[in-house]
């Protein structure tokens, strides 16, 4: 038996879209609340020294964070070719401006106190706002652009051609409101960070804008979903599906229509699981915060994060990267995958070195722990920022 042939290639290619969910969640968790910290920066944080314990909090962190977008962004390479190409040539200038805004923040970081005057560190720490505010919403305006399909389709060769034509179309009403919810999302999450690594004032503050986030969150959560219901067309395969066949996406058929992505709940009742986690979590965190539980409110935000891109992810199965001009070129897991050999060498390699990531990560977390005070910044024991 050759060796590949231990996993066949229906499970393989489950398992790799089950990988990429999680490397995606890993990302809005632990790069979240940085992007959620730079949000809150002007606002939580008052005085020049408040500012420098908010942006410490995740100074020694967020570089390690990334982590998880690089192993996203390499997963979609390797795993799923298609994918890649089509959204990263018919995105390209929304990454472009995603990459833009996280260039300022290691700029930000280390240029923002080398000067003592007042205006130089105001216009980073705005700097630092862009840098955060932008991966978020554009993120979410992205999720909900592949909610309502991508105009691209292939050829008879199986070239492909994106038939959008600016960025600005990206930014329909739909695409806000999920942006604007990734925004929230971030916010929240930020603000328990903050709550759980700072105290005094900042920490006061941040209680008051992670509750009025995460009663946004539950809002736009729920419009997004009776939307998605009422105005939002979704896509169903309408030929055989065959799971163990070449990827190659004109090899089926396929429609959209109304309630559609509603279908696989209707099937499956457990995946109920995934929004009620993106409610119960959001909830849970404003109780929380309100209690001044900071490790429970954090671990609540990061629950809430899980539901609410496990309901985008489960309400789309199996289409990846449905197409809005032409259903049938429409990427699923069952045709826009890597070789079965390939699908099989990246997961032994992911199941030897994810877990020594996260093990590092864990480890890096526990030598930090504990709350940056005024005093520390003072006399510089130990930070950088």
């Amino acid at each position: 038996m050759i060796l590949h042939d231990l996993i066949d290639y229906p499970t393989l290619r489950v398992i790799w879209w089950l990988l990429l969910g999680v490397l995606l969640i890993a990302f809005a968790v632990m790069d979240g609340f940085d992007l959620g910290t730079a949000m809150l920066l002007p606002f939580a944080a008052r005085t020049d020294l408040e500012r420098r314990v908010v942006i410490n909090s995740v100074g020694p962190v967020w570089e390690g964070n990334q982590v998880w977008l690089i192993l996203g962004g390499g997963a979609i390479f390797a795993a799923w070719p298609p994918l890649y190409a089509v959204s990263f040539s018919g995105f390209y200038l929304a990454m472009f401006a995603i990459l833009f805004a996280l260039i300022l923040r290691p700029v930000g970081f280390k240029y923002r106190s080398k000067r003592e005057s007042a205006t130089w560190r105001s216009a980073w720490d705005w700097a630092l706002f862009i840098g955060g505010l932008v991966p978020a919403l554009v993120m979410g305006v992205a999720v909900g652009n592949v909610l309502q399909g991508v105009p691209f389709h292939f050829g008879s060769d199986l070239r492909i051609y994106y038939d959008g034509t600016t960025l600005f179309e990206l930014l329909n009403p739909f695409g806000l409101l999920c942006g604007l919810l990734s925004v929230a999302m971030l916010v929240m999450h930020g603000a328990n960070w903050l709550m759980l690594k700072t105290e005094g004032s900042i920490a006061t503050r941040s209680r008051t804008y992670g509750s009025l986030a995460a009663l946004i969150t539950i809002a736009l959560f729920a419009i997004g979903g009776l939307w998605l219901w009422l105005g939002i067309d979704g896509y169903r395969i309408t030929s055989a599906v065959v799971t163990a066949g070449p990827s190659n996406p004109l090899g089926k058929t396929a429609e959209h229509g109304a309630g559609i992505w509603f279908g696989n709940y209707a099937t499956h009742s457990w995946m109920m699981i995934a929004p009620a986690l993106g409610f119960i979590g959001a909830l849970a965190s404003l109780g929380f915060l309100r209690a001044h539980r900071e490790i429970a409110a954090l671990l609540s935000s990061a629950l809430s994060i899980l539901g609410i891109i496990s309901t985008v992810g489960l309400s789309m199965f199996p289409f990846i990267l449905p197409s809005s001009v032409d259903p049938k070129s429409s990427l699923t897991v069952w045709d826009a995958s890597s070789s079965h050999l390939t699908l099989f060498i990246m997961l032994v390699v992911t199941v030897i070195f994810v877990p020594l990531i996260a093990l590092y990560t864990g480890w890096v977390y526990r030598v930090l722990w504990g709350k940056v005070d005024e005093a520390a910044i003072r006399d510089g024991s130990g930070h950088a920022y």
